[in-house]
């Protein structure tokens, strides 16, 4: 299916309790030490199944009585942010905002838990650079806390600073080699095109993982390495072993769709994705919706998806949320050249990072720049990043200039990595491949 995932999200915090933060345990693990922090809790997991609900609500009652408590105001931003992702509600954001404001204000010389809170909120709104700058202020007051390299390898890779960032991540590894500083170095590797490497890494990530969250994480991660090196088989395995473990999870019925769809049960994908997207209305699996609806001819099924994209994405850009590949790229398959073009030059300012040179160069082609086009996609694949996405692109921007012998290879790389990358683009990639095809 659609290979747009972001390996793994900006910065996003789950709060287990007043002072936790401070005590070096900003995570999805209840125990002590730095715990699996700064790592997206599997999404569609609800609110109330997980304490975030009560832990708002605590906080809240708290700041009542105790208005100008600076970690309680952190915490409960923290919190907010987290809100956030677990249900796709973007309106999160600036309460978010106001209470780590309030807290900075009433501390704002030793307070890192709001430092990593504001570079948790920018990173999810897309401003990477201001997470950055709120991650190194967090370093500088705790400079022995793995969390923050976490939060600021993460800036840094969405500001294609690669060798910062993984210098963080070996700095988050070497701090505390658990979960999610193991995710992350799975990541590292992944984004540099060893896949085995990041698999096996990803494996001692669900070793290391002491809670259902945690291996929900992991495995849906594998799931995702599995499906993006073309083992459809394992892919399932994954997912369906992950369901077991956090049964519902939005994220894991997600990946179970993707490789349901890979194995040729459309039915089946249609239904989990249905299901994810119920739970958990990201704009990512309306979209994964629509596109798998269209590759089965039903096509008023896939705008009504893709209505509700729009819709989604006005959202967020009204919640402060910069769009950028995502919104580059769906408006380049399915809606407005030069919005697509707009789209990706603005998030190109703002995150320079591998996606996004993909999308500039999928929205360069879809308004006729080619040369500029291939430029874009040599940045995307500059890490030697295995994406099939991104050599499928590069493929059709090559045969627009006329040199199929470079399209028929990038094609066939597409292909080879993984036979089922897009329910709409595969198909056309092996019709590309066909009509390329030496003859004589």
């Amino acid at each position: 299916m659609n290979r747009r995932r972001r390996l793994l999200p900006a910065a996003v915090t789950t709060v287990l309790g007043v002072g936790l933060f401070l005590a070096g345990g900003l995570g999805l693990a209840p125990q002590g030490g730095d715990g699996p922090a700064a790592q997206e809790r599997p999404a569609g997991q609800d609110s109330a199944d997980t304490g975030l609900g009560a832990e708002i609500r605590g906080l809240q009652d708290h700041l009542k009585e105790a208005p100008d408590d600076a970690l309680a105001l952190a915490s409960l931003g923290l919190a907010y942010v987290q809100q956030a992702k677990a249900t796709a509600d973007p309106s999160y954001y600036p309460k978010a905002e106001a209470v780590l404001a309030r807290s900075l204000s009433t501390e704002p010389a030793e307070n890192f838990t709001a430092m990593a809170g504001m570079a948790a909120l920018d990173s999810a709104r897309h401003d990477f650079a201001a997470a950055l700058d709120w991650s190194q202020k967090a370093i500088a007051v705790n400079p022995d806390n793995s969390t923050l390299y976490g939060t600021l390898a993460d800036a840094c890779t969405q500001l294609g600073r690669y060798p910062e960032s993984f210098d963080a991540v070996q700095r988050m590894v070497d701090l505390k080699p658990g979960t999610p500083s193991l995710a992350r170095a799975s990541y590292a590797w992944e984004l540099r095109g060893d896949t085995a490497t990041a698999a096996a890494t990803m494996k001692r990530a669900l070793d290391d993982a002491n809670t259902a969250a945690d291996r929900a994480f992991a495995l849906y991660h594998l799931s995702q390495l599995a499906l993006d090196s073309g083992d459809a088989e394992a892919a399932l395995a994954h997912a369906e072993t992950g369901l077991r473990t956090a049964p519902g999870t939005a994220s894991l019925l997600e990946a179970r769709a993707r490789a349901e769809s890979a194995l040729g049960d459309s039915a089946a994908a249609v239904a989990d994705l249905r299901r994810a997207v119920a739970q958990v209305p990201q704009p990512e699996y309306v979209l994964e919706l629509g596109e798998l609806l269209q590759s089965s001819g039903r096509t008023d099924e896939a705008e009504q998806q893709y209505r509700v994209f729009r819709g989604e994405q006005k959202l967020f850009t009204d919640n402060g949320v910069a769009l950028d590949a995502d919104a580059a790229l769906f408006e380049a398959d399915h809606g407005d050249p030069a919005a697509a073009l707009a789209a990706a030059e603005q998030g190109l300012r703002t995150r320079p990072f591998l996606e996004t040179h993909d999308a500039y160069a999928w929205a360069l082609h879809a308004n006729g720049r080619d040369a500029d086009a291939l430029r874009q996609s040599d940045e995307a694949l500059a890490l030697g990043t295995r994406n099939a996405l991104f050599h499928y692109h590069r493929a059709v921007v090559l045969r627009a200039l006329g040199r199929d012998d470079e399209a028929r290879t990038e094609f066939g790389t597409a292909l080879g990595i993984n036979p089922a990358f897009h329910p709409l683009h595969a198909p056309a990639a092996r019709a590309a491949l066909a009509e390329l095809a030496p003859t004589g």
